[in-house]
């Protein structure tokens, strides 16, 4: 009797186990940094035919392994984005997980997934560096969006296309990113750059030109998500950036630079932002500094990237903490040369 009753026991434990193990946890499925390896099965043909048509959804399937939790989950992918749909080899997609309660992947609700737009290794190193940028980001700002590496297998439901590994990478959903910093999403009217948060989008601008991107927008939300707090219904909004491929930290062979700025190459910075004060510039680069040798700390060990990368994305780096060291160059870029309008 008494074995019985332990092998109930034990049968009970594992079962509750498996039922704790069931559900991802959103929080930290994106403060893991491990490389998760998965499959992601849909029929390619469908797909690539219908990528003109922004939020088409079609059935597909998510299969990992995660510490022991076997996932196969059922869901939904949508065709999203605007230039890497157009030009890209597979289309950018959003994962919807949220229909399916049961499913393990379920509180993740749903994702954007961002992969390389074409196949070659160029490609591959393109997306590592983008993933990266969000990394950096991460250091010097809480109200940034996480993100979740991937070696991902593309697998034809139809069996017509040969299966095709990649890195890509999830970034974390907007709500969630929201909730965490204790705000909503804003809903409002479209607001001007200088109605938000003057420090948060000092930060941001001044990041921004680090990486060489002029491909964001706050108006009218491109590349830019708009946050407002909660609690404190009298504080101006957050601006969070997203959406690197075209800085030139990245530098993909499809970025080009902006015929209104008058450079011939997206490795040329311009700073988009307004102007700020010199102690306000003082404030916000400080805390660039502090970050720098954890910024290099991510480029130098990771070891995904070539050498080849490494030693050009730290060169481009370098040019900016250059700049930021020296009173007059910060004034010129930052001060009298800032954006008027």
């Amino acid at each position: 009797m008494k074995r019985v009753f332990t092998a109930l026991l034990f049968l009970c434990t594992a079962s509750s186990m498996v039922s704790a193990q069931k559900s991802v946890d959103k929080v930290k499925f994106f403060t893991d940094t491990s490389v998760l390896n998965g499959t992601l099965s849909f029929n390619f043909k469908k797909v690539i035919s219908n990528r003109d048509k922004e939020g088409a959804i079609f059935p597909a399937t998510f299969i990992c392994n995660m510490e022991g939790l076997e996932v196969h989950d059922p869901i939904q992918i949508e065709v999203r984005g605007h230039f890497r749909r157009a030009h890209c080899y597979l289309p950018p997609l959003k994962l919807i997980y949220k229909n399916d309660p049961s499913a393990a992947f379920y509180q993740l609700k749903s994702l954007k997934l961002v992969s390389a737009c074409m196949t070659s290794n160029a490609d591959d190193q393109n997306l590592l560096k983008e993933f990266l940028i969000y990394k950096m980001y991460n250091l010097l700002c809480e109200k940034s969006f996480r993100v979740r590496l991937l070696n991902l297998t593309y697998l034809d439901s139809a069996g017509k296309k040969n299966p095709l590994t990649r890195h890509a990478f999830l970034i974390e959903d907007a709500k969630q990113l929201a909730k965490r910093n204790d705000c909503e999403e804003w809903n409002g009217r479209k607001i001007p750059t200088e109605r938000t948060d003057r420090k948060q989008m000092t930060m941001v601008a001044v990041f921004e030109y680090m990486i060489g991107n002029t491909d964001w927008s706050v108006p009218v939300e491109h590349n830019i998500k708009i946050l407002h707090s909660k609690t404190d219904s009298l504080s101006r909004p957050y601006a969070v950036p997203y959406d690197f491929d075209f800085s030139g930290l990245v530098n993909t062979n499809y970025a080009a630079p902006d015929e209104h700025l008058g450079t011939s190459t997206v490795r040329e910075r311009v700073y988009r932002g307004f102007p700020r004060t010199m102690d306000e510039l003082h404030d916000v680069l400080n805390d660039f500094k502090k970050q720098k040798d954890n910024i290099y700390a991510l480029i130098n060990n990771f070891n995904l990237l070539s050498l080849y990368t490494k030693k050009d994305m730290i060169k481009y780096l370098d040019e900016f903490y250059d700049k930021i060291d020296n009173d007059a160059s910060v004034k010129s870029i930052f001060v009298n040369n800032a954006r008027v309008n």
